[in-house]
């Protein structure tokens, strides 16, 4: 690699708020933001919106739809297909 055009890749805290989950990893990301972590050093903190923590899908709160109810109500309000007239 080319010495000087690759950005720095160093610890970075992830912080999702709205689930109060942080976790410690490796980044290129910035911020001007720090936080202390549990072994006591200090590391620029990255608020996010959404983690694994609270997304529904990996927090098992998904909704399931009832897609077929929706095809066979599709397909008695409009019929089964173009050739059918």
């Amino acid at each position: 690699m080319k010495p000087g055009i690759h950005p720095e890749y160093r610890p970075v805290v992830f912080r999702d708020r709205a689930a109060d989950f942080a976790f410690l990893t490796r980044s290129t990301a910035t911020s001007d933001r720090t936080v202390e972590w549990e072994d006591g050093n200090t590391y620029p903190v990255i608020d996010v919106e959404i983690s694994s923590a609270s997304h529904p899908f990996y927090t098992g709160t998904q909704r399931v739809l009832d897609t077929a109810a929706r095809v066979e109500r599709f397909e008695r309000r409009y019929g089964r297909g173009r050739g059918e007239r």
